[in-house]
């Protein structure tokens, strides 16, 4: 790639993460589903699992969702400096509307129109938060482990929820991450016993 093409991708970079910084409302649950149409289905910089891969990583580390999510793409396309230019370009539009927004506070809150735009945002951010977990649900390996953990994390979340058990959302991550570093060592140990068998023979 010679330095106009990287310079271009740059550009279109910072542009596509500060439209999604601008028009994401929701936090970066409800930023999934515009990341996955941009940079998956649309310019195809990242593959299917490579995405689901940046989603579990993004939710792993430390830091918010959708910066980490932006951060990870601008390394993906274009190195260190795509990462802080995709961090930047998601931060900047929110930072900035915050801001505004902070100065007239209580003037803003108290206009009932707003009241009503809220109500009609926080339901457009239920359906893609939904749809995207639906669409990652839909694409995830069907095997034993990831079944069985999506299968007893719901099931988790939904007894826990009726029975006012108070469980974070954090544990799950942790207790998830360890299942699937469990799984990968004993199928590693079997696989090496394995080949170690067929040497003998």
């Amino acid at each position: 790639m010679t330095k106009k093409e990287k310079a271009k991708q740059c550009i279109k970079l910072f542009l596509i993460m500060f439209k999604i910084g601008l028009f994401t409302f929701g936090g970066g649950y409800a930023m999934i589903a515009l990341l996955e149409r941009e940079f998956v289905s649309g310019r195809k910089w990242v593959d299917k699992d490579e995405f689901l891969d940046l989603i579990a990583i993004a939710e792993s580390t430390p830091g918010p969702m959708a910066i980490n999510s932006a951060t990870y793409v601008g390394y993906k396309v274009a190195g260190i400096f795509g990462a802080l230019l995709g961090t930047v370009a998601v931060c900047i539009p929110p930072f900035f509307i915050k801001y505004a927004i902070s100065l007239f506070f209580d003037q803003f809150m108290a206009l009932e129109y707003v009241g009503y735009a809220f109500r009609g945002v926080q339901v457009c951010v239920i359906y893609l938060i939904a749809s995207a977990g639906i669409k990652m649900l839909r694409e995830m390996k069907k095997n034993p482990m990831n079944i069985v953990l999506i299968s007893a994390t719901a099931l988790c979340m939904v007894l826990f929820s009726v029975f006012a058990v108070n469980f974070s959302s954090i544990f799950y991550i942790v207790i998830g991450g360890c299942v699937g570093l469990f799984v990968y060592l004993i199928m590693k140990i079997r696989n090496n016993s394995k080949k170690k068998e067929g040497e003998a023979k």
